[in-house]
């Protein structure tokens, strides 16, 4: 098939790329950054957050390759940020909606990257299954804006007949992750951090509990969802892509510290504003349909992203420097989230 994806510099992106591209697919990618990781596809740099009008050989006025299907990742990601910036969870929504009158106007199916944090932060379930989300308990700007952008693409399907598959992601890790600068995922970090002996601060203690996905397992499932949506042998289903189990963030930190063979420095501190605490991902769905199996627990997958790590700072040693985490600014700002039951 002939795959276009937006946000194709990403993490799960430029990996969703490569292995399409490896199963024998065509691939553009668009993004308003340069990818610092391959160049094994083309791409085109975009920002598609602009208000466009209807134009149907792409988006903004833009011609784009003919192509079979659109997967949408495109989005400002930064949960933190989004709270500092909430004019940025508007760009999300818009970004998917033209995407969407794109889609519209050629009949393309979409495949869509949401995300756990549409669950919000409720401990009402031991598993969370796709019909669990209560978007009465949003957590943050970010999370708003993937229920608005899912909101339209069930719109969508209903009046115009879109044909979808929407993928609600779990802290995926490993390879193409270490851009800091761009993007602060809590993995990378404590592995930038602790290789340089530096101390890491674990919001929410060890009270929090997330559930870690490897890149490998994620690329491995939305191929697989690419391939029956463009078949029509699933569509129009929201489908969580995890591993389905639940791990420590503390936890998660000392496999990272004794991969590097490191004594962590753990810090502890609250949770901020926005965060999702508490998640472990019902996948019975994905398996059901799919007939995808996640095969990466986190003790082996966190060897693999480390040494994807190691293999990449010696590769780029001037990335070996001091970083001041964007959470701090957060703090700063924003303060802590209050403890369930609390507040005013």
């Amino acid at each position: 098939m002939r795959v276009l994806i937006t946000g194709s510099s990403g993490q799960i992106g430029t990996n969703l790329a490569l292995r399409l591209i490896g199963d024998g697919h065509d691939v553009f990618g668009v993004d308003k950054r340069r990818n610092p990781w391959t160049g094994e596809f083309d791409y085109l740099l975009q920002d598609l957050a602009g208000h466009y009008p209807a134009f149907a050989g792409g988006i903004g006025g833009v011609e784009y390759p003919e192509v079979d299907v659109v997967v949408h990742m495109a989005a400002h990601a930064k949960v933190h940020q989004l709270v500092r910036q909430p004019h940025r969870a508007l760009e999300n929504a818009i970004m998917t909606f033209n995407v969407l009158e794109y889609c519209r106007e050629l009949g393309l199916p979409l495949v869509f990257s949401s995300t756990r944090e549409v669950y919000g932060d409720v401990h009402r379930f031991e598993e969370y299954g796709e019909a669990s989300a209560d978007f009465a308990y949003t957590e943050s700007p970010y999370s708003a804006s993937k229920i608005t952008s899912e909101a339209f693409i069930y719109s969508y399907a209903r009046c115009y007949g879109l044909r979808y598959l929407v993928f609600r992601f779990s802290n995926v890790y490993g390879r193409y992750d270490t851009d800091l600068a761009r993007m602060t995922r809590v993995l990378p970090l404590f592995m930038h951090r602790l290789s340089r002996g530096e101390p890491i601060t674990v919001y929410g203690g060890n009270e929090k509990v997330l559930d870690f996905t490897h890149i490998d397992d994620c690329v491995s499932g939305i191929a697989r969802g690419i391939e029956a949506l463009g078949a029509e042998r699933v569509q129009n289903e929201t489908i969580n892509l995890a591993y389905g189990q639940g791990n420590t963030l503390v936890r998660a930190a000392q496999l990272i510290a004794a991969e590097l063979e490191v004594e962590p420095q753990i810090m502890f501190a609250p949770s901020l504003l926005g965060e999702v605490t508490h998640y472990v991902a019902d996948i019975s769905k994905a398996r059901d349909l799919l007939g995808w199996e996640p095969t990466t627990p986190l003790d082996q997958g966190i060897p693999k992203a480390v040494g994807w790590f190691r293999e990449w700072r010696s590769a780029h040693p001037e990335e070996d420097a001091a970083f001041t985490e964007e959470r701090i600014e957060g703090e700063i700002e924003h303060g802590f989230k209050q403890p369930a039951g609390a507040g005013a």
